[in-house]
């Protein structure tokens, strides 16, 4: 039967309205932990940025309590010479949008014993896998050093934390490390890399629910309809597809201390340029370092707010910041160190978009240091007011980047010991440096106990 012209007409117009009103729809909705004043949040992050480097400052000049660096997050907890028995005081440390993420503050101890994972359908007590889907908050930390090749990606259930300090720890294989509609999520201290795609089989998602996956894309850390995520202190290269992707509507994200190597596309902050969600996305970058052997997106946007703060680009080969869809981006007490190619000086990219439509986004370069030729284009400064708070408070920090971002990454990466023989003349470094080497391979307090702990029952610290 032939249907009238009119007939499909309606379709096709009902069929376009419809998503019209859903992207609307979605446009005005306000996100779970979305902040409804990013600006305050970033100038927040100012401020615990320059609390910390004067506090060091006196410090230094009544020469006591040299262990203060002036990255706030880590002089929260690290001049703590008791961490170990402290650990879930880490929760307390965020800064940003992620801050009050709670990861598995005030549950019980999990103590990674295995480092096999043969059924992920079926994971074994003591594997990092049966830790990670469990109902209950937990704080998860390694009985020693180990390498865990994943069968298949690696499914979170909300409220955990993964603490690898005190154990050199190293995820990678097939699928890597998955955060999809989950919230309060801390992962601190762990190498991610060498991550492919994986799926089409079944995966444990909690003790009572075990569904048929599709193929993932090989992220490192894939975040999907997440909120409330920190990311701090790991070490990521060598991934299929990104690094660390956030994406559905994910927000309250936090990617601070991390150093990231040898990828193309490192991260990518929103799913698609017509995706209405990602609007609410929030995500602050501070103190990381984006080495050696990277090409593009350190991040690459799409809608959303973003905060890049404190950060060292060592280079790029193509660009370091990149968007569409009209996202707001907040360049702060940076440095960018450009590649040789006069071709890749500009720190920016905006994605397929032409000038006349990018002039009015909130793009700005606020305190940041340019090397090599690096520049930053800014855009729709004079149009609105959207950066008024956050610029109001001096970036002061940038010139002690190299202060700031000394310790990225996982402590003890083999990394550090380059630093550590470069550094001879630092002084206070070296010493600060070679005693992060004994914290990474010094067995954690469960490892010294008789025989094999999977749960402990500390339920607060």
């Amino acid at each position: 039967m032939k249907l009238p012209s009119i007939y499909i007409l309606s379709i096709c117009l009902f069929t376009s309205l419809t998503r019209f009103i859903i992207e609307t729809t979605a446009f005005n909705l306000t996100l779970p932990h979305q902040h409804p004043d990013p600006e305050a949040v970033a100038e927040d992050v100012k401020r615990r940025v320059n609390a910390s480097l004067s506090r060091r400052h006196l410090m230094s000049i009544q020469e006591k309590d040299q262990c203060q660096t002036g990255n706030p997050i880590d002089d929260c907890w690290r001049c703590n010479s008791n961490w170990a028995n402290n650990r879930q005081r880490l929760a307390d440390c965020a800064i940003g949008f992620g801050q009050g993420s709670l990861g598995g503050r005030g549950g019980q101890i999990y103590v990674v014993t295995d480092s096999s994972d043969y059924d992920p359908a079926n994971p074994k007590p003591g594997t990092l896998r049966y830790g990670v889907i469990q109902d209950q908050p937990l704080w998860i930390i390694f009985s020693s050093n180990m390498v865990i090749k994943l069968k298949h990606e690696l499914i979170f259930n909300s409220y955990k934390t993964i603490d690898g300090r005190g154990a050199n720890v190293h995820i990678t294989g097939n699928g890597c490390i998955t955060l999809q509609y989950v919230s309060h999520i801390i992962i601190h201290n762990i190498h991610v890399h060498h991550c492919k795609p994986s799926g089409n089989t079944n995966i444990a998602a909690s003790p009572t629910h075990v569904g048929w996956r599709g193929r993932s894309d090989g992220d490192g850390i894939s975040i999907f309809g997440a909120q409330k995520i920190w990311i701090d202190h790991c070490s990521l290269s060598y991934c299929t597809d990104g690094l660390i992707d956030a994406i559905m509507g994910s927000t309250g994200i936090t990617i601070s201390n991390n150093h990231f190597t040898h990828h193309d596309e490192v991260m990518l902050l929103g799913h698609d340029d017509k995706y209405a969600l990602d609007t609410g996305m929030q995500v602050t970058i501070a103190f990381n370092h984006f080495g050696q052997g990277l090409v593009q997106r350190m991040p690459r946007c799409r809608r959303g707010y973003i905060h890049v703060v404190n950060n060292d680009f060592t280079a790029w080969e193509m660009y370091a910041i990149g968007g569409s869809a009209n996202p707001t981006i907040n360049s702060q007490g940076n440095r960018y160190t450009a590649p040789t190619d006069d071709n890749a000086k500009e720190v920016t990219k905006r994605v397929d978009t032409n000038e006349g439509d990018w002039a009015g986004w909130n793009w700005r370069s606020d305190g940041d240091i340019m090397v090599n030729g690096a520049f930053f284009v800014p855009s729709g400064a004079g149009l609105s007011t959207q950066y008024s708070k956050a610029s109001s408070v001096e970036p002061k920090s940038a010139g002690l980047i190299q202060q700031l971002t000394l310790n990225a990454g996982v402590f003890g990466d083999p990394s550090w010991f380059s630093i550590i023989c470069t550094e001879m003349t630092v002084g206070a470094f070296l010493l600060r440096d070679s005693a992060e080497v004994g914290l990474a391979l010094q067995p954690t307090p469960a490892s010294r106990g008789p025989g094999p702990a999977v749960v402990m029952a500390i339920t607060s610290e």
